[in-house]
């Protein structure tokens, strides 16, 4: 029997699927989680590299550490304007960076040298290959588990490539951050702060960034297919992580083609990342415009919405028109454009299959919040 009120539009003909008892996950918990262990790995990585440097030359080398920081969180932004993250979630998965990941690997990193060193009686040995092979290793499976946490538990907001790339993003800017302020700290001791600063933080402040989004962007992949494909596609993008770092720290070692494997590899790569990126985004239009139009079929969407909401510069316009409306206005075209856009993906998921995320429910929540947010800017 139809529940639809007469005179409301019918919905898009969805495909059958199981029926599964509903359970709701508190999604508090996840961000509580992530910052609780960023926090506190931080706390402890902190302490280490004060223990280094002293208060002073780490307060300095945090401030050197931000910049390339709040460069890498603007692409972020930019990346991410479709469809913005949970803010909490970000700011999660930016401490697991900054702390969880890099007290991780710490200890690793530490361990393995320390082992090496003893079985080979070597510290030249145990210095390189610390660098070529542990650090890689360590540090992507140690930023690889926050990403996977998010997916696990965050699935609703892991609708593709660009939730993965910018999830990953972020947590190698936070773990950047705070191996930059370790690398500045000891660079200042030594005298050679400038160079470092240079070499970090101006010609490869995206090296973490380029290396993480190999695993965020295999995630991505698997969120949209119908099986759990994430158990074999994480460990290739994790592999690849692994890899693109080794060959980074192995040309920072070798030194002579340190500048040859820059032009050769780390640019090119950038290059190849920001043409997937603009590739990603544009997909991501399309697929909004894709599924409202279906709505706008059943008639929940008039034509000129569907214009507005598939560009970003209709997007700005309609909300300055709004904000002239008054604030009430302002907001309500804001949830509208936010609602309409989740529902989008909502209905995507339901396209490809993810049919155990409560959809259905999802679906007809969204529409509803839609017509509401409609109500506050069009009277």
């Amino acid at each position: 029997m139809s529940t639809r009120a007469p005179g409301e539009p019918q919905l898009p003909e969805h495909p059958r699927w199981r029926t599964a008892p509903h359970r709701r996950r508190s999604t508090l918990i996840v961000e509580i989680m992530l910052l609780s262990l960023g926090l506190l790995g931080g706390v402890f990585a902190l302490a280490w590299i004060v223990a280094e440097g002293g208060a002073g030359s780490t307060l300095l080398s945090a401030l050197l550490a931000s910049l390339p920081l709040l460069v890498i969180l603007v692409l972020v932004w930019w990346v991410d304007r479709w469809e913005p993250e949970p803010r909490l979630l970000l700011i999660g998965a930016l401490l697991w960076g900054a702390g969880a990941a890099v007290a991780g690997a710490l200890v690793v990193n530490n361990a393995w040298f320390t082992a090496v060193e003893e079985a080979s009686g070597s510290e030249l040995l145990a210095t390189v290959t610390g660098v070529v092979v542990g650090a890689p290793l360590s540090e992507e499976i140690f930023k690889g588990f926050g990403l996977l946490i998010i997916f696990l538990t965050r699935r609703r907001h892991f609708d593709g490539p660009v939730d993965g790339l910018v999830y990953a993003a972020v947590i190698a800017a936070g773990f950047a951050f705070t191996e930059n302020i370790f690398y500045f700290g000891r660079a200042a001791e030594d005298g050679d702060l400038g160079l470092v600063f240079f070499g970090r933080a101006v010609m490869s402040p995206f090296a973490h960034v380029l290396f993480t989004a190999a695993m965020g962007i295999a995630l991505g992949l698997a969120s949209r297919a119908r099986r759990r494909t994430w158990m074999w596609a994480f460990p290739v993008g994790l592999v690849a992580a692994i890899l693109l770092h080794a060959v980074w720290n192995a040309s920072a070692v070798l030194g002579v083609v340190y500048l040859l494997l820059f032009v050769v590899f780390q640019i090119p790569l950038f290059a190849a990342y920001i043409t997937l990126i603009v590739w990603l985004r544009h997909d991501e239009r399309m697929i909004i415009r894709g599924r409202l139009t279906e709505y706008a079929h059943a008639g929940w969407f008039a034509p000129m919405e569907v214009e507005m909401l598939t560009s970003l510069r209709g997007r700005r316009m309609a909300r300055a028109w709004a904000k002239n409306q008054g604030s009430d206005a302002h907001r309500a075209m804001r949830d509208f454009q936010r609602y309409a856009t989740w529902l989008a993906f909502t209905r995507q998921r339901v396209l490809i299959g993810r049919h155990d995320m409560g959809v259905r429910r999802d679906e007809h929540q969204l529409l509803s919040a839609v017509s509401r947010a409609r109500a506050g800017w069009s009277t």
